[in-house]
């Protein structure tokens, strides 16, 4: 769909043709209309589908029609704020939200954009907060300090993005998202990208939205058709390192990101892949924010090739020119697998995503496909094929088999038919940790789900001839015949005739004849049994030895030795 039909202004649509866009993309035709007509909306889209300027350039239009209000226009000297908030989860994705609006907004006189981000000094972030304000992109944390601190007025919101959504709540912002909307109006329009709207985000939505648009452009089990996967098996460390240098020395390989698992790694890496030539730096949370924008920089400009970045770099980087993704170490996440690979094959380019694979990685591997529904196919190169058999992972189970609550493999998963997953209970959050089975009873037979015997579907055939009876085919003996004789002639006597005598018989005197006195009687005498008097006594009861203490202290005195020192 144009651009054109989409009722954007003429300064905003000059400036997306300016910046090499004609048609839109299939979040865009859905999400841009709806969102001029100040609807709410929940969104969910594939990383790199352009959900950015989806909802920024509704945003440029909500400020071109307050500009033309004189209802709503400004006085000179007063801290309004902005009009539009957008909430990323990282610097980098708000530095990339920030960028598009510069971009599409360039055409409109006087737009002001500020962002405030954590790493940056304060005084710029202040000056910009209580200037003219249009459009503020922010990260949760560094915009809760200057709320604190009274500099950030959020009294004129109209507009408010949750950019990523599952993102910022998996980073545990989902307490600052609270404070921040408590200082918005309830007038406002609240817009939501995520890429779930299960459990706590849905829930986040139904406390923010109101009446919500539901948009679902793709989702994780989509195929990315300009992204070929390939999984390449490695021996041991020092081969996964052969094969990586192998791949980064390939002629079809423009840029690459190579993504580790933890950040010493990725300084490790970055420092070894210098050594050897490449031009290359790392990113990760614990640079600081001006080095972190220089290597970004770098990257678009052309300087670097080589990329190593930990997860946080996987959302918010969009360089068209990235060929390669590289997963040298796995993600902590089965999702996360999905936007590493989202940094490859943007702008209908194609893209190459490869997984190097150690025998410690296969859970990881498994649950990946089981999240994508897709299998990773494995390959080799020639020179470095693995010495060792290669791990065997299942593939996963097609997306039909699969109800709406995921595969099984994940908690709160169960197979289409309502087959339960793990231990017959579901995990998922929306269903408040209640039990979740697929059929009516929570056990027994067919009302669980479970297919008979014969059904294909299970890869079962049956059983043609049934269970042969227990004495023909299987080898047995009849009970008789094997050597077992019945109870009576198996020299068991009865218990009168195995040399038990009665209680009375055996020695044993009844109880009141066994010597156990009160206990205020002791020592123990009678029944012919020696007494337990020639035990010590605690507490003195009597008896030839003194007690514990009856030699230390007198009568209700002090103990003068002993535990009680």
């Amino acid at each position: 769909m144009s651009f054109d039909t989409l009722g954007l202004s003429e300064v905003v649509l000059k400036a997306v043709k300016d910046a090499g866009y004609e048609n839109a993309t299939d979040v865009q035709a859905q999400a841009i209309p709806a969102a001029i007509a100040n609807k709410d909306l929940m969104v969910s889209s594939r990383t790199g589908s352009g959900k950015t300027a989806a909802f920024i350039l509704p945003a440029l239009e909500k400020i071109l029609a307050a500009r033309g209000d004189n209802t709503k226009r400004r006085e000179k000297g007063v801290i309004y704020g902005p009009r539009v908030l957008v909430l990323a989860p990282t610097r980098e994705l708000a530095m990339q939200v920030s960028k598009a609006a510069q971009t599409y907004g360039r055409h409109i006189p006087g737009l002001k954009v500020a962002t405030v981000l954590g790493g940056m000094p304060y005084p710029l972030q202040i000056r910009q907060l209580t200037g003219p304000l249009d459009i503020l992109i922010a990260t949760p944390g560094r915009l809760l300090d200057h709320l604190a601190s009274g500099k950030c007025v959020l009294s004129n919101v109209e507009m408010l993005v949750l950019d990523e959504a599952d993102r910022m709540l998996d980073m545990g912002f989902i307490d600052d998202i609270n404070v921040v909307t408590s200082h918005t109006p309830d007038t406002r329009q609240t817009v939501m990208f995520s890429a779930t709207f299960a459990g706590h985000v849905g829930r986040l939505a139904q406390q923010l939205l109101k009446d919500p648009q539901r948009i679902e452009v793709a989702s994780h089990t989509d195929t990315h058709e300009n992204i070929e996967q390939r999984l390449h098996w490695a021996d041991n460390p020092h081969h996964k390192d052969q094969l990586l240098e192998a791949i980064l020395a390939t002629p079809e390989l423009d840029q690459a990101v190579v993504f580790t698992s933890t950040q010493r790694d990725a300084d490790w890496l970055a420092e070894r892949l210098a050594e050897i030539g490449h031009a290359v730096a790392p990113l990760h949370g614990a640079m600081p924010q001006g080095k972190r924008n220089r290597v970004l920089m770098g990257l678009r400009r052309g300087d670097l090739k080589v990329l190593v970045a930990t997860d946080v770099a996987a959302r918010g980087i969009d360089v068209p020119t990235i060929s390669h993704v590289i997963n040298y170490g796995l993600p902590m996440k089965a999702e996360d697998y999905v936007h590493r690979i989202g940094r490859t094959g943007r702008a209908g380019r194609q893209g190459l995503a490869i997984t190097l694979g150690l025998r410690d990685d296969v859970s990881m591997i498994r649950r990946i496909q089981q999240f994508t529904t897709q299998t990773i196919p494995v390959q080799q190169i020639a020179g470095l094929e693995p010495k060792t058999q290669e791990p065997r992972i299942f593939p996963p189970r097609p997306a039909g088999s699969f109800d709406d609550r995921g595969p099984r493999g994940h908690f709160g998963g169960g197979y289409g038919g309502g087959r339960p997953g793990f231990g017959n209970k579901s995990f998922r959050r929306e269903d408040g940790g209640r039990p979740h089975h697929g059929g009516g009873k929570p056990f027994g037979g067919q009302d669980r789900g479970f297919a008979p015997r014969g059904d294909e579907s299970r890869g079962f055939a049956p059983r043609q001839d049934g269970f042969p009876p227990r004495g023909d085919q299987r080898g047995f003996a009849p009970r008789d015949d094997r050597g077992f004789q019945p109870r009576d002639d198996r020299g068991f006597a009865p218990r009168a005739d195995r040399g038990f005598q009665p209680r009375d018989e055996r020695g044993f005197a009844p109880r009141e004849d066994r010597g156990f006195a009160p206990r205020g009687d002791r020592p123990f005498h009678g029944g012919g049994k020696p007494a337990f008097g020639a035990k010590p006594s605690f507490g003195g009861g009597g008896g030839d030895r003194p007690s514990f203490g009856a030699d230390r202290r007198g009568p209700g005195g002090p103990r003068k030795g002993g535990f009680g020192r």
